[in-house]
């Protein structure tokens, strides 16, 4: 028998427990603003997990030049990310440290299961709640400062159901987030396979028992003995595309314009024809290669690769992603690529016949791989979606622990 429900009167909440009550969060958390006790940054992470910077990762991260505003954050303290608790940057400390005065670090002015209300604010950011209460700044953030907060309807189970709620809570999500864990394992070790693949196949050939010889060339090592060594000059023009302001680049249009990494957009015109290797040529993912096919136009962040007829295209572009061009980027505010610098690497040409052999051979067994990953990639979002779910029903009270 279902338990008896209560109108929340809040609308975007829904039904409660009768026994649930509603309060808004200045009567439940107060905001601190403690010293600095020990010199480690903290930092909510997007997905929930509030820890030492240093537990994650030490780079990508934007440094500020003054400390100006950090707190002191203590372990259990309830850490809300002004600019991400829209996607989910919302936590119980684990650490003692500092934090940037983004963060809002509060503590309960009454007894309550902190871990509940991590939990609860996180699925009002799944909800969209929190995105739309707070004013945006930038590009996918908002401003959900602790006046926000402050205002906003907390839902109030008794102590007791607020613990078994967690408890119940912690033990699903890490039985998700090891399934998730597992899967994306897997996924990184097909991308492995597939890279290992391709660098065999496009150096070594598809004959297992051919004779070989030394390319003279470190990283390719032993080529078939009728394979010969040349430089990427000598089988292909080099040449950068052409500039378009972003205002320019329409989201719908005739032809598909091609940046460094991709489609970034269409444009009523194109400026190449054919079948093209697009090498990416700025940027910390410069050196990835795309393909495009009929007219389409090119901008100054692509490298258009015009073939002079020595190589299949599809086979090239196979032996370039094999070469890693990335490492060849050149240290600045913003890596890039020069023209001059590839031209003059060393290389492989097999005969055209046994290009095309190969890239048909490719073409079919890293569709297959791709098509493994991308329903492993749809096992994630689904476990991913379903731990959302999870959190949301029972939080909410829509669900009984």
């Amino acid at each position: 028998m279902s338990r008896p429900m209560k109108d929340s009167g809040v609308k975007w909440i829904g039904d409660i427990p009768a026994n649930w009550k509603i309060n808004t969060a200045k009567r439940i958390f107060r905001k601190e603003k403690r010293p600095i006790v020990k010199d480690e940054i903290v930092t909510a992470f997007r997905d929930g997990e509030v820890t030492q910077r240093k537990n994650r990762r030490t780079s990508g991260f934007t440094m500020a030049d003054k400390e100006i505003g950090y707190q002191g954050v203590e372990p259990g303290d309830l850490v809300i990310h002004a600019m991400d608790a829209f996607a989910g940057a919302i936590g119980v400390s684990d650490s003692q440290g500092k934090c940037s005065p983004v963060c809002s670090i509060c503590t309960p002015i009454t007894e309550v299961d902190t871990y509940y209300y991590s939990y609860l604010l996180r699925a009002y950011s799944f909800l969209g709640y929190i995105e739309s209460m707070a004013k945006g700044i930038r590009e996918r953030s908002t401003d959900f400062r602790y006046a926000t907060f402050a205002i906003t309807p907390l839902i109030q189970p008794p102590l007791e159901e607020q613990k078994k709620i967690t408890t119940f809570i912690e033990e699903k999500a890490s039985h998700i987030d090891s399934i998730i864990s597992q899967t994306k394992e897997s996924i990184e070790a097909f991308k492995a396979y597939k890279k290992a693949l391709v660098m065999e196949t496009v150096t070594k050939g598809l004959d297992a028992k051919v004779k070989l010889k030394d390319s003279g060339i470190g990283w390719i090592g032993d080529i078939p003995e009728h394979w010969r060594g040349t430089k990427i000059r000598n089988l292909c023009y080099l040449q950068s595309g052409k500039n378009l302001t972003s205002e320019e680049i329409e989201p719908e249009g005739l032809f598909p314009v091609y940046g460094g990494n991709g489609i970034r957009g269409y444009y009523h015109t194109f400026n190449r024809d054919g079948y093209h290797i697009l090498i990416g040529r700025q940027g910390a993912l410069c050196g990835n290669i795309n393909l495009a096919r009929g007219k389409f136009w090119a901008t100054e962040h692509a490298i258009v690769v015009e073939n002079k007829g020595f190589t299949d295209v599809t086979y090239f572009s196979y032996l370039l992603q094999s070469m890693n061009l990335n490492q060849y980027s050149q240290t600045a505010a913003q890596p890039g690529l020069a023209v001059g610098q590839i031209n003059n690497l060393k290389t492989i040409l097999p005969p055209v016949i046994e290009q095309q052999q190969i890239a048909d051979f490719l073409d079919q067994k890293t569709a297959h791989i791709d098509s493994l990953i991308a329903d492993k990639e749809k096992m994630v979002r689904e476990l991913q979606e379903y731990k959302k779910s999870l959190i949301y029903e029972y939080v909410t009270g829509k669900k009984e622990v």
